[in-house]
């Protein structure tokens, strides 16, 4: 990014804080007694009204009591709001009003003297965010508050040239995001074809060519899960195990089938559950997260796994694909409840199974892998693209803020003008502190 010195001319570098009038939210508590379905409630944005979205604010999910109005902040149409705490530094643009908590912070912009998109596209930078980074405090979770947000420095160009400058950002992020959209679609159709892959293996359609719909293959039969693989149950402490590795919840991300890490069991001081190579483990938790692992290796891993023993030789890479499919995971969190859901053996042993010979179940173990590996090849490719759409989408922002990605207009009134009437609007409407007036003392006082 430019220096100071470099700008192009009629540019400045300003603060925020030299800018725009920053305020943080605020929560009336307890939040629960001031929630309210009434019509004269007022927006409640929360962090979770922002899933999904990237730009602007049209709802929430919920309201609170007028009475709790003097305790948090109100943010009308067009304010800027900037999350300050967990995945701090988001900006977002309001499209309709209600009030903030302490989570936000509310950026008040003189809407006629700057570009309301020119900010959220600089704000949304990697250059404003690394100084977001930068000046976030705290070590476990990091918080923005408003002194460190007035710190962070933005480029401003003439307000014309904001203009142009975002007629030019949106319509090159008007395709690259038809782009993105298209890699997206091509990502959720890879995820019904792998689960469909897995259907047609498990009615025999993969290897048997003629099958008709609702039947089974010659010589398969349908069993239960309790049928085909029985539950391991030893345990070790580290100090009969020092050498092992140990698989905990955490170290299989959901829908992945294998671990990214491993835990040295020596470190230790309780038994963990032993599995060897071949038997399945099944993450008992939250089924929904489908964590499965055929493990390539002998080892230890948590109590929240189920460790599986395939019996009468059936094929192990099978049993996992089986746990990996949407009917088996749908089975499994129709029978679990609650907030922290758990499922044990003996609640998933009657799952329905096909069972084939174990020359065939190894035929489809091939098919399965040989489809999926094409899948897994795609699906790299295509994320791979998006890292690169997004560097782009940076790249074209980059562009932006050093005066290269439209022609400066040497007519164009220079931003220190504008930074003028920019404070000049500040100060005309910055809002007046109360002074508290000491009461007199009576002479009986």
């Amino acid at each position: 990014m430019i220096e100071e010195k470099e700008l192009p001319k009629g540019w400045i570098y300003v603060s925020l804080g030299e800018l725009f009038l920053i305020e943080r939210g605020g929560s009336p508590r307890p939040i629960d007694e001031y929630i309210t379905e009434a019509e004269n409630g007022l927006n409640w944005i929360k962090i979770g009204d922002t899933k999904g979205i990237t730009k602007y604010i049209y709802h929430t999910k919920e309201k609170i009591r007028p009475e709790g109005l003097h305790k948090t902040r109100m943010v009308y149409q067009d304010d800027f709001i900037l999350s300050n705490s967990m995945s701090f530094g988001h900006p977002y643009i309001m499209k309709t009003e209600g009030c903030i908590h302490d989570g936000w912070l509310v950026i008040r912009t003189p809407k006629s003297l700057i570009d309301t998109n020119y900010l959220y596209h600089i704000l949304s930078s990697s250059f404003v965010y690394q100084q977001f980074s930068n000046l976030a405090k705290g070590s476990t979770v990091k918080n923005l508050n408003i002194e460190a947000v007035q710190q962070v420095n933005i480029f401003l160009p003439p307000l014309s040239e904001q203009n142009r400058i975002v007629s030019k950002i949106e319509e090159l992020f008007s395709s690259l995001d038809k782009g993105i959209e298209s890699l997206i679609t091509a990502q959720e159709q890879l995820k019904v074809y792998r689960q469909a892959v897995l259907k047609w293996a498990f009615e025999g359609k993969l290897t048997n060519k003629n099958v008709k719909e609702g039947e089974l293959p010659k010589g398969w039969k349908r069993l239960t899960l309790g049928n085909i693989a029985n539950r391991n149950s030893q345990k070790a402490l580290p100090s009969e195990m020092p050498e092992a590795k140990f698989i905990g919840m955490d170290c299989i991300e959901p829908n992945t089938l294998r671990p990214f890490k491993f835990y040295d069991f020596k470190e230790f001081k309780s038994a963990g559950n032993v599995f060897k190579k071949n038997q399945v483990l099944y993450g008992r938790m939250r089924p929904y997260l489908n964590k499965v692992y055929k493990a390539e290796i002998d080892g230890t891993c948590s109590g929240e796994f189920i460790i599986l023993d395939c019996l009468n030789d059936f094929n192990p890479d099978l049993l996992k694909y089986i746990l990996h499919h949407r009917d088996f995971v749908r089975f499994a969190n129709h029978k679990t409840s609650g907030d922290r859901p758990r499922i044990s053996f003996e609640e998933i042993a009657d799952y329905p199974v096909n069972v084939c010979k174990p020359e065939e179940q190894q035929l489809i173990v091939s098919e399965i892998e040989s489809r999926l590996s094409v899948c897994d090849k795609i699906e790299e490719s295509i994320s791979t693209s998006l890292i690169q759409a997004e560097a782009l989408r940076q790249s074209i922002l980059k562009k932006a803020f050093e005066g290269k990605l439209v022609e400066q207009d040497p007519n164009d009134e220079p931003a220190s003008k504008l930074l003028e009437r920019i404070k000049a609007e500040r100060e005309k409407n910055k809002p007046v502190k109360k002074v508290k007036t000491k009461k007199k003392k009576t002479a009986n006082g």
